[in-house]
């Protein structure tokens, strides 16, 4: 076991420094919106519609991604991060943070469009007006600085843990290691050794633990409404593509003869089926793209859905309020109520959808290495 947990430390150490370096340079800020108006200078219809509550927007504003990390609104004051914008583009480095935008909509001719195509993108105007994304975006966003922020509490925990291994060899578990055994035994023998086998698992219980701890963890973050927590990492198709990437990196380099002899001639397939249509290795090769691209989805959509469940919610007690005075009191019992229920059922899914991802990666990697029967 504390050989398991001591490969955490070797794999996390670059993540765990480039945190520290990054951290050093951000500090909460608080911004003024600037945009009070007057009743004088606003007729009444527009700056009713201006401040009506919009549900849509507050939703999607919560699970997508920003360039700054907002904590509370207080008044006209925004609390907030303030995170570092990397651009490359025109043969140039631009570096500069995104609390510039507090005070300047355009910034060196940047800004963050509003366009449904660039919704929340960093773009400038071109000589036709069309918005343009520069050549290449290495900005932090509230989605990179969570993932920093969990891959520092599993280098932590896990470094905590794989010493207390040492310095208590055969003892019995106790605080962390009690709480984490159980679920590392789990991942071991009932998705590892299962899925891949007795004589080959170990080869990738390191990738399989440290996704399936990596999911578990962010999908735990994004149910708590405050710093830390609160960024959809895992409802995050660019993070669920990468981690499907990697199973399907690993599928492919493991594969061995017997594997591939399945995909281009499926044994016991009937003749007709591979010549002279090559039928059925079309659509074995369609499934070594589909199978990764079911994880990234299934993951995605799974904890978007919940995120946006739980919201819905939440903007019906400020649209019935909005409807008829006093109303959203009364939609505010039942709205709290299904979501205390949703965020229940959602610490269930948190973890069903970590051992899902896992279980399927190792049943991949299973029928790569599987060997031929004689």
């Amino acid at each position: 076991m504390s050989s398991i947990l001591y490969k955490f430390k070797s794999v996390w150490q670059l993540p765990m420094i480039a945190f520290f370096m990054f951290i050093s340079t951000s500090a909460i800020i608080a911004q003024n919106d600037g945009h009070e108006t007057s009743e004088t200078d606003v007729p009444w219809d527009v700056e009713v519609a201006e401040n009506e509550f919009k549900a849509g927007e507050m939703i999607i504003e919560h699970i997508t991604d920003s360039y700054e990390w907002h904590i509370m609104t207080i008044g006209h004051t925004h609390v907030s991060i303030p995170l570092p914008i990397m651009l490359y583009d025109e043969g140039k480095f631009h570096f500069f943070m995104s609390s510039v935008f507090h005070h300047h909509d355009t910034y060196n001719g940047y800004f963050i469009s509003h366009n449904d195509m660039n919704a929340g993108k960093l773009v400038k105007s071109g000589l036709d007006g069309q918005e343009i994304r520069p050549t290449l975006d290495f900005s932090f966003t509230k989605n990179v600085l969570a993932i920093f922020i969990s891959c520092f509490i599993m280098i932590w925990v896990f470094i905590s843990v794989a010493k207390s291994y040492k310095r208590r060899e055969g003892q019995a578990p106790k605080g962390l290691q009690s709480f984490l055994e159980p679920i590392i035994i789990f991942v071991r023998d009932d998705i590892a050794k299962a899925s891949i086998g007795e004589k080959n698992y170990r080869k990738y219980l390191p990738f399989l633990l440290t996704i399936f701890f990596f999911i578990f963890l962010n999908n735990l973050m994004g149910i708590v409404p405050f710093f830390p927590g609160g960024a959809n990492v895992t409802g995050n198709i660019g993070v669920t593509a990468v981690l499907a990437l990697f199973t399907f990196a690993i599928t492919t380099f493991s594969g061995n003869k017997n594997y591939w002899v399945h995909i281009i001639n499926t044994p016991g397939v009937p003749w007709w089926l591979k010549i002279p249509v090559p039928l059925m290795p079309i659509v074995e090769i369609m499934g070594i793209f589909t199978k990764p691209f079911v994880l990234m989805v299934r993951l995605f959509a799974n904890i978007s859905a919940g995120h946006i469940i739980i919201l819905g919610f939440i903007s019906l007690i400020f649209i019935f309020g909005e409807i008829v005075e006093g109303a959203g009191y009364g939609v505010a019992v039942i709205s709290v109520g299904f979501s205390i229920f949703m965020d229940i059922l959602e610490l269930l899914v948190a973890f069903i959808q970590a051992y899902v991802f896992t279980l399927l990666s190792a049943l991949y990697f299973g029928m790569a290495i599987e060997e031929a029967h004689h």
